[in-house]
């Protein structure tokens, strides 16, 4: 698998880079040569921030860690990345090595997830509005996200907050 490494506002050690690597390596019996593993390291503020994505034939993978410690980050995201890849095997199929999800789990520790349920359903009336007047709308109601329909292409949009502070949009192709 090969790796590329991103620094922003972080300055990368050559342990640190090592340790991600060999780490990194232990997933190469899920994928074959062409997966790439792109790695994001950031500081927000105190925290250090950890953000590892594995693309490989069409499949992707991807988790992110906020801490006090890079190498305490990929310590929380490596299980993570790993139950995303034993959970959706049967999505995955042909993509995965052969064999390669029959095997023990490298990273596991914590017993795997209850599936959750919905447990409420909320009904509200959607408006027709521009990007700025949703972000408004959004800041004003105190909310993550907002979904409106964009007046200028007649499509539902989903308006989040990102963890950085600034907008993302939404915009489903059909």
């Amino acid at each position: 698998m090969r790796t590329e490494i991103m620094a922003k506002s972080y300055r990368l050690d050559e342990n640190l880079k090592n340790l991600i690597i060999k780490k990194l390596s232990k997933f190469d019996k899920y994928f074959n040569n062409e997966a790439i593993a792109k790695i994001k390291l950031s500081t927000v503020g105190a925290q250090q921030r950890m953000e590892i994505s594995i693309d490989a034939d069409n499949m992707s993978v991807r988790s992110s860690a906020d801490g006090e410690k890079m190498n305490e980050n990929i310590d929380v995201i490596l299980p993570k990345l790993e139950r995303q890849i034993r959970k959706n095997k049967d999505k995955f199929g042909e993509k995965l090595k052969k064999g390669s999800v029959d095997t023990p789990a490298l990273f596991e520790q914590e017993p795997e997830e209850a599936k959750g349920n919905v447990v409420k359903v909320k009904k509200f009336d959607i408006s027709v509005t521009t990007v700025d007047n949703a972000v408004e709308e959004m800041e004003l109601l105190n909310h993550n996200f907002y979904i409106f329909v964009n007046g200028e292409n007649n499509k539902v949009s989903v308006l989040y907050k990102r963890n950085d502070g600034d907008y993302g949009l939404i915009e489903p192709e059909y």
